[in-house]
């Protein structure tokens, strides 16, 4: 890694990294404010689509947290830049929550159940046999199956939740029909944040507490990556991916002198 250039910008993920069960993981706080002085681009991502990044910027201010609503990317805002460079002012029938259905209406999507381009599936705590069944039904008869991203679980208080990958799947058993996932591991939800923040992957990092989204995504698009190991990824677990991250550390607060 000597040949590295310095890195200008940073990409993290949130729970597991900054975040765990609602609670600030020690160092986050620091490292965020560094990173607001040091006046380098930065974005915090999630692969979470039920919250707008209004929603996420007060949640996190309430744990503590200062993260500017700018500095915040999701999969359901990668998900709706891909559709805006696919098919311009389209039509998408959608199942999810406000994070997903306000970046559609944002980049002048209409939602509806006629005979749309595209379904688009997202989280949600509300998956409806109804909305589900209206899905297979749609893209039977020829619209394109987009998810925001493929995590078949999700965290709870009481344990894992299905999510999005896991009723993706059920779709496409009844279907036939695979889905393009925006999301992580899609290293387009890396370069299309990049963009939005004019930096370059040659010199931007990318933070994260899995090794199959957060540094898989990060590597394929060229960035430096870090691992850090108050998430799910457990030190044993990394030597059974067929790729590393740059480098493992303890948590964030190890990082904040990298800025």
């Amino acid at each position: 890694m000597a040949d590295r250039k310095p890195i200008d910008s940073w990409l993290t993920d949130m729970d597991g990294v900054l975040i765990h069960e609602g609670v600030p993981i020690p160092g986050a706080d620091a490292f965020l404010k560094k990173l607001r002085e040091s006046g380098k681009p930065f974005l915090v991502l999630t692969n979470n689509s039920i919250y707008t990044p209004r929603d996420l910027h007060a949640r996190l201010r309430r744990m503590g947290l200062d993260v500017p609503i700018e500095n915040i990317w999701t999969s359901a805002m990668a998900t709706a830049q891909f559709l805006d460079d696919q098919r311009p002012e389209g039509t998408a029938y959608v199942i999810g929550e406000a994070g997903l259905t306000t970046a559609l209406h944002d980049i002048g999507y209409i939602l509806t159940d006629h005979e749309p381009d595209y379904v688009v599936l997202g989280e949600t705590r509300t998956y409806s046999f109804e909305a589900m069944t209206k899905a297979v039904r749609l893209i039977n008869d020829g619209a394109r199956f987009i998810c925001t991203n493929p995590d078949e679980t999700g965290p709870s208080a009481e344990g894992a939740l299905p999510a999005t990958g896991a009723v993706a799947a059920l779709i496409t058993k009844a279907t036939g029909k695979q889905p393009y996932f925006a999301g992580k591991p899609n290293p387009l939800m890396m370069r299309t944040g990049l963009n939005t923040i004019g930096a370059h992957s040659e010199t931007s990092a990318m933070i994260g507490d899995r090794m199959d989204t957060d540094v898989l995504a990060g590597m394929e698009a060229g960035m430096q990556t870090f691992l850090v190991l108050t998430g799910l990824t457990r030190p044993e677990q990394v030597e059974a991916f067929p790729y590393r991250p740059s480098k493992v550390v303890d948590s964030i607060a190890d990082l904040v002198d990298r800025i």
